[in-house]
């Protein structure tokens, strides 16, 4: 009798201390969901719109908020109607969240942001990138760089379509652009330029 007494106390002693652990543990700061290598493709009446590829994905959960982190990384792949590839995306970090209540949905990319529009063959940079999905655009206050056959950009501020097809850069410095005459490419430092181009 005595020993079963003692094995009873020992359960209860063990169960005991994991539940305090248990009791330790923050439900608001544990995801819901893990995913390594995660890869999604999303479609339209059979027709390809945009595949997202990240290395991990964690999602959160509460009452009014649902949102997932990308801490190693994202890429999309946009395509345009005709299912040709028109924009890339590459972030070094990300997160998506959807407010419950409104299906408000955005995006943010984070750390090394490139975009590209493969189309236009225009590579955009930044460090800070927003995404509204219902809005359909892009936008950031951060320092851009735009990278394009026409020449290069560089400002605080930039707003665009979701597809980086139509990108105004704000509060521009130090840029350049590439006039071709003729033959003859000519670079135009748009700080320094002064005037018309001269005709030769």
């Amino acid at each position: 009798m005595m020993a079963a007494a003692c094995a009873v106390a020992f359960i209860v002693f063990s169960c005991k201390g994991k539940l305090s652990e248990a009791e330790k543990l923050n439900l608001k700061e544990t995801p819901v969901q893990t995913v390594d290598s995660m890869y999604l493709v999303q479609t339209d009446d059979g027709g390809i719109q945009m595949r997202v590829k990240a290395g991990l994905m964690e999602r959160y959960d509460n009452d009014s908020v649902s949102y997932e982190l990308f801490p190693k990384g994202l890429e999309v792949f946009a395509y345009a109607e005709d299912g040709v590839l028109e924009t890339y995306l590459q972030s070094d970090n990300a997160k998506h969240y959807a407010k419950k209540r409104t299906n408000e949905e955005k995006w943010s990319a984070f750390g090394h942001v490139v975009v590209q529009n493969i189309i236009k063959q225009e590579t955009m940079e930044t460090d800070t990138l927003y995404w509204d999905r219902g809005e359909k655009e892009i936008f950031t206050d951060c320092y851009v760089r735009l990278f394009s056959n026409d020449g290069f950009m560089q400002g605080y501020g930039m707003r665009s379509d979701e597809m980086a097809r139509d990108v105004v850069l704000y509060k521009p410095f130090n840029s350049f652009a590439v006039v071709v005459q003729d033959t003859t490419k000519v670079i135009i430092d748009s700080v320094n330029f002064v005037g018309p181009l001269l005709k030769k």
